[in-house]
């Protein structure tokens, strides 16, 4: 007897494109442990040392993050002494995060093997690829949703 399926989840954007989150956050969590950092911290860190401090929502927004996750997001690394968090003298509404000193520092170590990744990945991707992969993602936070509109 044959059994009808529903190919849905073969064409599934969403399905597709966490499963390949998953599989590459994995590999990036992998290389930078050594540093105990996950990727999505590297990526907070690596905002934060080329932006200068910025407003949660700032850099929620700079990561495609909602708000309430990068605050969680920002709290081990603030017990760490990674980043800082404080109240904005400008808003006192606004919170402002910045990386430490300890966080460049830690970002000195993390570099090296997040560049270990990225060149392991396009080695075996294919650096245009990977160029255009990029691309692709980019343009799909152009598309018009809005994820975390209130």
């Amino acid at each position: 007897m044959t059994t009808a399926r529903n190919d849905s989840s073969d064409s599934c954007n969403s399905l597709a494109l966490r499963k390949a989150a998953r599989y590459l956050g994995a590999t990036y969590d992998r290389a930078l442990a050594p540093v105990g950092l996950r990727a999505t911290q590297f990526s907070i860190l690596q905002k934060l040392s080329t932006q200068g401090e910025m407003t949660i929502t700032s850099l929620a927004e700079a990561i495609a993050m909602d708000r309430t996750t990068m605050a969680s997001n920002l709290k081990p690394l603030a017990r760490e002494g990674l980043v800082t968090v404080e109240t904005s003298a400008a808003d006192r509404r606004a919170r402002i995060a910045a990386i430490t000193p300890d966080g460049r520092d830690r970002m000195k170590v993390a570099i090296p093997l997040w560049r270990e990744v990225q060149t392991q990945f396009e080695e075996s991707f294919g650096a245009d690829e990977a160029a255009r992969l990029r691309t692709s993602l980019g343009a799909v936070l152009h598309t018009g949703f809005e994820p975390w509109a209130e």
